[in-house]
């Protein structure tokens, strides 16, 4: 049987884990703040289950699995985060294969795309250029446009009003559990690629409509315009 297929005027993508392999320059980034604040390292891996939920999140989570930080040093962790990071983002961070080709054809066909992020503005614009990237994106919500960060729906709502496309012909395409939720709730459907972060969770656990391997497997669920 074949797949379903979806109506969508709109096509929302996450961004780290799901268009730009971000891991290497946030690892970078983290372990500079752990250095200067006196901490030891994280690995790779343990950074990588850290990501989704935006920098307070991950600074939390590097500094907080012993237990031991109080949330001042959290507090006063983050802009020493911001500051690191900011000096490699984008230094070592690779498009996933298809994902060009992907947005060629979906503008190509007349869709329209957006970004729809946690990742704080200061960071997105420029990694989004930096990468080549921004043409191809007729909206960039991210996580300090609105009050509310995905999993909050309020977050796919506004992407699709700048785009000016309806949610209910608009699908979410992302990597992990907040944007399986965010689309749920906003009631659009939701693909999830297979290489992301998904936040050390299965991606194959995660309520979804489908299950993406590369990026250009979604032209293959979205219905002719």
């Amino acid at each position: 049987m074949s797949a379903l297929r979806y109506p969508a005027d709109g096509v929302l993508f996450d961004l780290d884990g799901t268009l730009l392999d971000t891991i290497a320059d946030l690892a970078e980034g983290a372990n500079r703040m752990l250095a200067e604040l006196g901490r030891p390292r994280r690995s790779l891996a343990e950074i990588h289950s850290f990501v989704g939920k935006g920098f307070p999140n991950l600074v939390r989570r590097c500094l907080t699995e012993d237990a031991s930080a109080t949330e001042a040093e959290i507090e006063a962790a983050l802009p020493v985060f911001r500051r690191h990071y900011g000096a490699v983002n984008g230094s070592h961070t690779r498009i996933y294969p298809g994902v060009l080709d992907t947005l060629e054809i979906l503008r190509a066909q007349g869709r329209r795309l957006a970004v729809v992020t946690n990742k704080a503005e200061a960071f997105t614009f420029p990694l989004l250029e930096r990468m080549g990237l921004v043409a191809y994106f007729g909206a960039v919500v991210a996580g300090d446009t609105l009050p509310v960060k995905k999993p909050d729906p309020a977050m796919l709502f506004h992407g699709c009003e700048l785009l000016g496309v309806a949610a209910n012909r608009s699908v979410m395409i992302g990597d992990s559990a907040n944007d399986a939720l965010a689309a749920r709730a906003a009631g659009m459907p939701v693909l999830l690629v297979s290489y992301g972060y998904s936040e050390g969770m299965p991606v194959d656990s995660i309520d979804c409509d489908g299950l993406l391997s590369t990026a250009l497997e979604a032209l293959d669920r979205l219905q002719p315009l």
